[in-house]
């Protein structure tokens, strides 16, 4: 279940970066102060996602039971700050526009895989049987 978890949170931290990579590129943090995405939000949740990816692999390498869950944990916060982007995102009508939003395809994959990274984390973490 380690490959699997590893290639699904590969796949979403990829799609997570182009998403990044445009957002950035589309200036995104040189925008007024009020922003569709406030930078602490953007900023936030790949620090956190990334922090859990060292959690985890942390966990399974030295077998605790408690990175997995603190990775897990980090993982769930993340979630939420990636759930709200996305319901800005959808709110904002920016998936039925062409215009400079963000490509629908790599939305769904980061969000896809996103969800299946944290569901295989929570599976990984609960089937621990070591301390």
């Amino acid at each position: 279940m380690g490959l699997v978890t590893a290639v699904t949170w590969t796949i979403t931290a990829l799609a997570g970066a182009y998403l990044l990579h445009l957002w950035l590129s589309g200036g995104g943090l040189r925008r007024a102060k009020v922003t569709r995405y406030p930078v602490a939000l953007i900023l936030s949740h790949p620090a956190l996602a990334v922090s859990s990816l060292v959690c985890w692999a942390a966990g399974l390498v030295t077998g605790s039971r408690v990175l997995a869950w603190a990775a897990f944990g980090g993982l769930a916060v993340a979630a939420l700050l990636g759930f709200a982007m996305f319901t800005r995102w959808l709110g904002a009508g920016r998936h039925v526009t062409g215009g400079r939003g963000f490509p629908l395809l790599a939305v769904t994959l980061h969000g896809l895989a996103g969800v299946a990274t944290f569901t295989l984390v929570f599976l990984s973490a609960s089937a621990a049987r070591f301390f």
